[in-house]
């Protein structure tokens, strides 16, 4: 598809929906609890010096890929070739197996706000269950192409922005009015705590939730070909977008502690708290905010959950090359959904919930395990887009583009700085300390190498397929597309035929 007369959108409009695709305030309460008021400057700095420059690495991609409708298998196969490509689009969808179990329990939490106005204690086997039952429908709801799912997640995430303004003037009007913060803001308390290597590793670890938290760069980059204004317009609303997140999460991360002191708040009712605390300076009952703020949320919530069941599968079973999975797995219903790997994915999902329902107290216990799990993993994805990138500056710069993010130095230096974080982070929150050895070496070391390892086994028995039938189409499929682009022969992917498809 040509780019012309493609420019329909706004800086205005790229700005909003890149503030409200990125944003959450559940990211807030987590990395308050996990690391008190570090988490503000962490957020900043994060957005600066990870969002902004990401976007770009995505935009430039985006920009080689111009003719085309391109994803993240198309982005990572320009540089690097399709077995990267395919191991990069299933780290997605595998990150997402694990963002169900984070997101599960949370279903429980605010579903008990909204109808008892306080948090119901379950125990770790109800929890597991009715998460497990509540992942089925579902699965079952998404496969039957609801239409309403995508006003369900409109509405839920226009409530959590207007909850999270509510949150941050009220709290700002309180301040100004004389109230004297629960943790005063300094220096010292923005500091990380260091003190001793298990400490600081912690805090290496909880660096992956920041970096989740200002995650999205994708859904914001696609859009370059279609944005008014071009590439400098582009630039120029994500570094925006990019300054008004971080001040966002900075400023909401400082105004947390306003009325509930650092180390008072949990993963699972921390937002209630600090709610109800807010509403009952202003006079509201704490079961009136309660009961609100878990309707928000709960709507939010299911809205995801719908959307992340059936979403993540699609486009990953109809973006990879046809005949890596077979026809019967990836075959879609009436409704347009790959129905048979939906239901895999729930099959998958099962053991994902129970193994850390093992190692856990309570539910507080559980979703630190997962959040930090489904963030370790959410590394996995952008650390090889970058890898990607750096191949691409170094080997492929010469490339005609519309777009660069600088010199082949600036590029190199970026992906470069990227990397060693990405790295160094992914390893610190993969191997948490305070939690048993066995639930690391099972669902967090285990789970990668198993998941990884059985995605190279199903490529490479496609490959070897492939070139039994196609020799040249095997060729193709591994090589970079960059080098079909320099020789002018590049087709893209939607005016490709099948190779597994006899003529």
């Amino acid at each position: 598809m040509t780019t012309t007369n493609r420019a329909r959108i706004g800086m205005f409009a790229l700005l909003t929906m890149t503030v409200a695709a990125v944003f959450n305030i559940r990211n807030v309460i987590n990395n308050n609890v996990a690391i008190g008021l570090a988490s503000a400057p962490a957020f900043f700095f994060a957005t600066l010096l990870y969002f902004i420059p990401f976007t770009l690495v995505i935009a430039e991609f985006v920009a080689l890929n111009k003719n085309s409708e391109s994803g993240v298998y198309q982005w990572v196969k320009t540089s690097m070739g399709g077995r990267w490509a395919f191991l990069t689009a299933f780290c997605y969808w595998f990150v997402n197996l694990f963002y169900f179990a984070s997101l599960l329990p949370l279903i429980l939490v605010f579903s008990s706000y909204l109808f008892y106005g306080e948090e119901k204690q379950l125990s770790q086997v109800w929890i597991t269950v009715l998460s497990i039952v509540i992942f089925a429908i579902a699965t079952f709801v998404s496969t039957k192409g609801a239409k309403w799912i995508g006003s369900v997640t409109s509405i839920g995430a226009t409530l959590v922005l207007v909850l999270t303004a509510a949150f941050i003037l009220l709290s700002l009007a309180a301040l100004f009015g004389g109230v004297e913060p629960a943790t005063p803001t300094s220096v010292s308390s923005m500091a990380p705590d260091l003190s001793s290597f298990a400490v600081a590793w912690g805090f290496f670890g909880t660096l992956a939730w920041i970096i989740q938290g200002v995650g999205g760069a994708e859904s914001s980059a696609v859009f370059l070909n279609d944005l008014r204004g071009g590439v400098k317009a582009f630039v120029r609303t994500i570094v925006i977008a990019g300054i008004v997140i971080g001040l966002l999460y900075a400023v909401a991360s400082l105004l947390m502690n306003v009325f509930v002191p650092v180390g008072t708040l949990d993963y699972s009712n921390g937002l209630f708290v600090v709610m109800g605390a807010v509403g009952e300076h202003f006079g509201l009952s704490a079961d009136l905010v309660n009961r609100g703020v878990g309707l928000i949320l709960l709507a939010a919530t299911l809205g995801s959950l719908l959307m992340w069941t059936s979403t993540p599968v699609k486009i990953f079973f109809s973006e990879i090359p046809a005949g890596i999975f077979g026809g019967k797995l990836v075959e879609l219903n009436e409704e347009g959904i790959p129905f048979r790997a939906a239901w895999l994915q729930f099959a998958i999902v099962v053991p994902i919930l129970i193994i850390p329902a093992l190692g856990s107290g309570n539910i507080n216990d559980l979703l630190g395990i997962v959040i930090n799990m489904t963030a370790a993993t959410a590394l996995l994805p952008p650390l090889l887009i970058l890898l990607a990138y750096w191949v691409l500056r170094r080997k492929y710069d010469h490339v005609a583009r519309d777009f660069r993010m600088g010199k082949r130095g600036l590029g190199l230096g970026v992906a470069t700085f990227l990397l060693v974080v990405f790295a160094f982070v992914f390893i610190a929150g993969t191997t948490p300390t305070g939690q048993p050895l066995w639930l690391t070496l099972t669902y967090n070391v285990g789970g990668v190498v198993v998941f990884l390892g059985l995605a190279i086994i199903w490529y490479e028995r496609y490959i070897k397929r492939l070139k039994a039938t196609d020799a040249a189409a095997a060729e193709a499929e591994l090589e970079p597309t960059a080098e079909q682009m320099l020789r002018g022969d590049y087709v893209a992917p939607a005016e490709q035929a099948d190779p597994t498809v006899a003529g």
